[in-house]
């Protein structure tokens, strides 16, 4: 058995600048994390494959594509591979989500 402390797994560099900590990665799949605090943001990007995010704490807007939504705590939201997306967090307190990978990418996420 493997366990995580995610608290203790330090964020790696990320093009969007913001807390992005890899919390799993096999070669099956892959999850991160991410927080955003009040008024961070990540830059539209594609992935080459079906991403699924699972809000863990605050609200925040996600763009899929051309429509965007208030979500929060407990939300599930689906995105489709080579789509455009992006998060942001435009209240005043911390919003993180859990990004799920499978099948783990070959190709690299595409900064717009």
């Amino acid at each position: 058995m493997k366990i995580t402390d995610v608290s203790k797994v330090v964020s790696g560099p990320n093009p969007h600048h913001v807390d992005a900590r890899k919390i799993y990665d096999s070669p099956h799949a892959m999850a991160v994390v991410i927080t955003l605090n009040a008024g961070e943001s990540l830059k539209k990007h594609l992935t080459p494959i079906d991403v699924f995010f699972y809000v863990l704490e605050g609200t925040g807007v996600v763009t899929i594509g051309t429509e965007s939504q208030t979500v929060g705590k407990d939300m599930l939201v689906e995105s489709p591979a080579k789509i455009l997306h992006t998060w942001k967090n435009e209240g005043d307190s911390v919003f993180r989500v859990l990004v799920v990978k499978v099948p783990k990418p070959t190709e690299k996420t595409r900064l717009l």
